[in-house]
């Protein structure tokens, strides 16, 4: 019996130190199959700035984890992507943990057939909504695609 336990025991840590890079290895195709690695922006030619647009790029680092860094130029910040799946009409479903923020946010990027993308929704974990249905909550004015820049 304690043979059988032991292998058990065995198995089941063996399992346990797999599962979560079987999940990071999920994660990081998900992001690299839809194309979202690399960076992102209104306009590629622009200097990053928080009121003029943002720099956000996509990497996959080589533990499989995936990060979300955004330069705003007199700003930058590199936080963690925790899940991204994608829905049935082809929206991809991010969620990133915000350290400084004490939050995760989840946030919705839709292809346009440009090969650019759009925010199409972005929440906090307490479904606080900055953008929905493709528009800013605060003005209303439609979210800007945001061109590939690498």
């Amino acid at each position: 019996m304690t043979r059988c336990l032991s292998r058990w025991i065995a198995a089941a840590l063996l399992w346990a130190t797999m599962t979560p890079a079987a999940g990071a290895e999920t994660l990081a195709a998900t992001i690299e199959q839809w194309g979202l690695l690399g960076s992102w922006a209104v306009d590629c030619a622009a200097k990053p700035d928080r009121d003029k647009g943002a720099l956000l790029s996509y990497e996959i680092r080589k533990d499989g984890r995936v990060m979300y860094r955004r330069n705003f130029g007199d700003a930058k910040d590199e936080n963690e992507v925790v899940s991204a799946t994608v829905s049935a009409d082809g929206l991809l479903n991010v969620m990133v943990y915000f350290p400084s923020l004490h939050q995760a946010r989840e946030f919705g990027l839709a292809h346009l057939k440009d090969g650019s993308l759009r925010a199409i929704y972005n929440r906090s974990e307490r479904g606080e909504y900055t953008i929905r249905d493709g528009k800013y909550v605060a003005t209303g004015a439609p979210t800007p695609p945001q061109q590939r820049c690498d």
